[in-house]
């Protein structure tokens, strides 16, 4: 297994892996789901009223429930089983009465999730000076074949490696550097949760890493889930066996891999 996978899975695994990590995404929530005012009256005049079937069809014109149960999706799939399911109702209605209003309220508004737009954070990070050279600007960049990283946006990144590097994608990217002599091109990724979107997120870091012909070392710079181990989780089995020879590797471990270089 490449040793850049290994110790990013030791890291995660063994050290204040998330402590360090929020240094380059530091994620805050995005601010309250919106009520709306008409809904929440029928939710206040169904509670009052103890009327549970009224009382739920409500709560489901919110974005989110206020409690967290398995069988809520199933109703908002199909709202006529609410009708023939009165005991699930009633189980529903029985934790939301012991909540009360004001809590209901506070779980019904509750932050979205935090921002998935984290290249942002990694190249605000990479501009702390984290890496040993503050990025500069593409004619400066250019200007010699010192060790630097390119402080760019991510189509003009990828405009440079095109032009020059023989990168073929129009797909973005997060890091331009030349350490040693050597160019290394990548996407910083933090993925937090597991199937759908962040699979997604994975593979197409993974196809940036594939681009043949290129005149850099491409890398992925992943973060988060992907490293806890599982052996039956799609991604840590992709990683540790189909891309265990690539240069696949915490953020946290990019500074390392840079100046190791040959």
């Amino acid at each position: 297994m490449n040793k850049w996978i290994r110790q990013s899975i030791e890291f995660a695994n063994q050290w204040n892996y998330l402590d360090e990590l929020f240094h380059v995404y530091p994620t805050e929530p995005s601010g309250l789901r919106d009520i709306d005012g008409k809904v929440w009256e029928r939710v206040q005049t169904a509670f009052n009223n103890k009327d549970n079937k009224a009382l739920v069809e409500a709560l489901l014109g919110f974005e989110l429930f206020p409690i967290k149960d398995s069988y809520v999706s199933y109703f908002r799939y199909d709202p006529t089983a609410i009708e023939r399911n009165p005991r699930t109702v009633n189980r529903l209605c029985g934790r939301l009465y012991e909540m009360g209003l004001t809590k209901i309220w506070e779980q019904c508004s509750e932050p979205k999730e935090t921002n998935r737009k984290m290249g942002p954070m990694f190249k605000n990070w990479i501009r702390t000076g984290v890496l040993g050279v503050q990025p500069v600007e593409l004619d400066e960049f250019t200007a010699n074949e010192d060790d630097a990283v390119l402080d760019a946006s991510d189509a003009a990144m990828s405009d440079f490696a095109r032009e020059r590097l023989g990168y073929t994608r129009t797909k973005g990217l997060d890091l331009v550097a030349r350490f040693n002599g050597r160019y290394v091109i990548g996407e910083a990724k933090f993925i937090t949760a597991r199937g759908g979107h962040q699979n997604a997120q994975f593979a197409d870091a993974i196809h940036t890493m594939n681009t043949r012909g290129v005149n850099a070392t491409i890398v992925s710079i992943l973060d988060g889930v992907l490293y806890i181990q599982n052996g039956n989780d799609k991604l840590y089995k992709e990683l540790t066996t189909t891309y265990k020879d690539c240069n696949i590797m915490s953020a946290l471990l990019l500074r390392d891999f840079l100046y190791q270089l040959r």
